[in-house]
């Protein structure tokens, strides 16, 4: 027998299998009239001995089975996986509908149909209703044996993309234990009818719910890594819509890394940003990093740890780890030491706000290229009782290191800064700001050191972000919660943002921001949606909630600030921002100074002192113009 046409059949029937159910439940009820009559009659008085009239009481019979067996949805329930609650549902369906015809009868005086029959064709029902089902069910899971070598129900699967990568795929899942791959998607016109790797080319992708519905598929796996982003997000929208789970093979960098293309993982963040990432100059970060000395503040954090990673691509003699946190710290280092156990590691607990610590750790281990990752970055938390910290760590602690770094002739020091710090409507962001200042003061006074900065949008999966909350409360069941239905963000992943930090430290000179064309903002409530149907479940089933702005937060981000200049570099997409000198003079460095002896320890003289300098901080937001990006946006 051939098991894959059979099971080809009942998928291309299943949209209708509701209909048919309740029809051979129909067939079932009106046989199992005439068995009665056989048991009750015998085979000499079947037929002579039934009243003129009995071919109307069967169709009457069948009809009330019928409205009962849809009243109690029974052909709604899934005959593959019958069990003793289907059958209870259907001794309900036989009693109830069993009294409704014996009372219809006796109150219509209809005294020829024997009572036995009426009071035996309930239980000879139920018998044909449970043993066609389970009748099916023993063929079905017969026939998942023979083409899997398993009877536990399926994954079956979509491929979305019949290259190779879909055909190392198949071959690598097809007819393994879960999982039954019944066709690919891919528009390519020569490959319509084809088979690959023996599964049949069924549609484009833009067939994707119409197949999953007609196939029975649990799962839509695209399996397209070459492709371009745009075209796999193309791909991943079209497989959402068909509600149901969705997952990718590796992308071409994944797989360059060594990850199997058979191994198909949950949509990650970096599938969701929908562009294309920005080719850097592999050849000039090299050779600005290569066997050089390299200190990163907040190693462990999730810049600085996959600066970390992406440092020590490029060779260099030693990565001196600066971490607060313990754990983060030896979490890092573990990996390291791992990954790439030929580069010399020097693992120290540190503050940047602590100077002296600063100044014995440059001078001893005299790093030559400083990464400062070290910051404190969740908004609502340093808006309140906290403002006195971030301006602590994240402005001070950028002075004090840059101070280190000056007075031991490092070559480059590059800030990580934020979206945040443009146009500032919080405490985190005005602290950045000034941190930017910081740098641009500090290229301002003759150190052989260039100082620096890159400021890039939102990264996609940092401690915080929106992905890992989204995700946990989708697992959980809902709702997802956004601020704001019109808020809007830049986005970018780990991976980039490391890369883009380590080409500002290749390029920039003395005072320079570095800021990466992040293309359209993202609006937060349809990232929400997206990943909702990533995750196979409907919007209605988790459901979206609006908690309102958090203190300090802004609808939307920009990149540029009013008062910022910028130029092209030779790096596509990456812009240079001169920062404006208005507020970069002796009084900064003296202010700068008193704060390491005098800290505000409130609030408002944190705001107060942030004012003095960051003369855009808490000015009105700028309204939303009609593409979603705030009006009179410097270019």
């Amino acid at each position: 027998m051939n098991w894959l046409s059979l099971d080809a059949f009942l998928t291309r029937i299943r949209p209708y299998r509701e209909a048919l159910a309740l029809a051979l439940d129909m067939v079932a009820v009106a046989l199992a009239w005439q068995a009665t009559y056989l048991f009750r009659l015998g085979f000499e008085r079947w037929f002579s001995a039934r009243p003129a009239y009995d071919h109307w009481v069967m169709l009457a019979v069948v009809v009330a089975y019928a409205a009962v067996l849809k009243l109690f949805r029974v052909p709604k329930g899934m005959w593959r996986f019958s069990g003793f609650g289907e059958v209870k549902r259907l001794a309900a369906v036989c009693i109830v509908s069993g009294l409704i015809a014996a009372v219809a009868v006796l109150m219509a005086q209809l005294t020829a149909v024997p009572r036995a029959v009426l009071a035996l064709h309930p239980v000879f029902t139920l018998m044909a209703l449970a043993m066609m089902r389970m009748a099916y069910r023993m063929l079905y899971e017969h026939m998942r044996s023979r083409i899997s070598g398993s009877a536990l129900e399926q994954r079956r699967a979509l491929v979305m993309g019949a290259g190779d990568a879909g055909r190392l795929l198949v071959a690598g899942i097809q007819h393994q234990q879960g999982w039954v791959v019944v066709g690919y998607l891919d528009d390519a016109p020569e490959k319509r009818g084809a088979r690959v790797a023996g599964v049949p080319v069924i549609g484009t992708l833009e067939d994707a719910t119409r197949q999953a519905d007609m196939h029975g598929i649990t799962h839509v796996i695209v399996a397209m890594p070459a492709a371009t982003t745009v075209e796999r997000r193309r791909a991943l929208d079209l497989a959402g819509k068909t509600g149901l789970a969705v997952l990718t093979v590796p992308s071409s960098q994944e797989l360059l890394a060594g990850r199997a293309v058979n191994q198909v993982r949950d949509i990650e963040p970096e599938d969701l940003l929908g562009r294309e990432p920005v080719e850097l100059d592999e050849g000039g970060i090299s050779e600005c990093i290569g066997g050089k000395v390299v200190l990163i503040t907040g190693a462990g954090g999730s810049i600085g740890s996959e600066l970390c990673r992406q440092v020590a691509r490029y060779g260099p003699s030693r990565i001196v780890l600066y971490e607060l946190s313990e754990f983060a710290l030896y979490r890092i280092e573990q990996e390291l030491s791992e990954a790439f156990p030929h580069i010399p590691l020097v693992r120290l607990i540190g503050d940047v706000k602590d100077l002296e610590h600063l100044r014995f750790v440059f001078g001893k281990y005299r790093p030559q290229i400083v990464f400062h990752a070290a910051a404190y970055k969740h908004v609502p938390l340093m808006e309140e009782e906290n403002a006195w910290a971030a301006l602590r760590n994240n402005t001070l602690g950028t002075y004090q290191a840059c101070l280190a770094a000056a007075e031991n002739d490092v070559e480059r020091f590059v800030l990580i800064s934020t979206d945040k710090a443009v146009n500032p409507t919080n405490v985190m962001g005005a602290t950045k700001r000034a941190a930017e200042l910081v740098i641009s003061h500090m290229a301002g006074q003759g150190h052989v050191t260039k100082f620096m900065a890159v400021r890039f949008g939102n990264v996609l999966g940092s401690s915080g972000s929106v992905i890992p909350k989204f995700k946990e409360q989708i697992a959980k069941g809902g709702p997802v919660t956004v601020t704001h239905p019109d808020i809007i963000r830049y986005f970018m992943t780990i991976p980039e943002a490391a890369r883009l930090v380590l080409q500002a430290g290749a390029i920039g000179e003395s005072g320079q921001v570095l800021v990466l064309d992040m293309g359209d903002p993202v609006r937060i409530v349809e990232l929400a949606k997206t990943m909702i149907r990533m995750a196979g479940r409907a919007e209605e089933e988790i459901g979206i909630r609006f908690t309102g702005l958090r203190p300090g937060e802004k609808l939307y981000e920009e990149l540029i600030a009013d008062s910022d200049k910028t130029v092209q570099t030779r790096i596509a997409r990456v812009r240079i921002a001169r920062l404006a000198q208005a507020n970069v003079d002796g009084e900064l460095s003296q202010w700068l100074t008193t704060l390491q002896d005098h800290l505000p320890d409130t609030r408002e003289s944190v705001v107060t002192a942030l004012k003095r300098w960051v003369l855009e901080y808490g000015q009105p937001e700028r309204p939303l113009a009609g593409d979603g990006t705030p009006t009179g946006t410097a270019p």
